[in-house]
């Protein structure tokens, strides 16, 4: 079971910074989830939100730094975690050259996974075969377009469609199932269910009790 630290550990540290993803790592999780954005002048930067008064894509990184300091480059992200764990990059706005491009600067390939739209995921695919992506399962009927035309290694669920018949589907294909857990549904009793139903990765707002949780085992 993959524990997915979603904006890194962000209960005792700013989300999507510096410290939260360093302490993640000190957690002992698997993977860190990190939002890409690309500014005005072609700097890949970890941020959830849009805007920062203005658009981040229409600002550039000096900029950005300026107004917050704390909003890291993604490839300061990809050194820290380097050797030391895993990336979950959701693609906010980033080109494909761009993504592969940074992943392989720092050696990240095989150690990455990319959630976005599937136009980007199958451009990433045609650049790199080795990155995984990871499109959105969706309904049975996107899932098995997914499946036909990018063979994906990883599927993401969340709360609409982590649905058994779903499940099914990417079971039988072999892909390894990253579900969110977060909100109301971040809690034990949800994350044994998603456990029971198949599931092989779970994003949490909640890594520590999570890795405490799995430490504990399934009663």
């Amino acid at each position: 079971m993959k524990v997915i630290a979603h904006r890194g550990e962000h209960r005792e540290h700013p989300e999507n910074t510096l410290p939260a993803y360093r302490a993640a790592i000190e957690l002992g999780c698997d993977f860190i989830e990190v939002d890409v954005r690309t500014t005005s002048d072609g700097a890949l930067v970890a941020i959830h939100n849009d805007t920062l008064g203005r658009r981040v894509e229409d600002m550039t990184f000096a900029e950005i730094r300026k107004l917050d300091a704390r909003v890291p480059e993604f490839n300061e992200v990809l050194a820290l975690a380097r050797d030391r764990i895993d990336v979950y990059v959701d693609a906010k706005r980033v080109t494909a050259p761009d993504l592969v491009a940074a992943l392989r600067r720092r050696r990240m390939e095989r150690r990455s996974v990319v959630y976005g739209g599937l136009p980007l995921l199958a451009a990433i695919a045609k650049l790199a075969p080795e990155i995984r992506i990871m499109p959105e399962a969706v309904s049975e009927a996107v899932l098995r377009e997914s499946l036909a035309k990018l063979r994906p290694r990883v599927i993401a669920f969340d709360a609409r469609d982590f649905r058994d018949e779903v499940i099914r589907i990417a079971r039988a294909a072999g892909a390894d199932i990253f579900v969110d857990r977060l909100g109301l549904d971040d809690n034990e009793d949800s994350w044994k269910d998603a456990i029971r139903r198949g599931a092989t990765g779970i994003q949490t707002d909640r890594p520590a009790d999570l890795l405490a949780f799995l430490r504990r085992g399934l009663p």
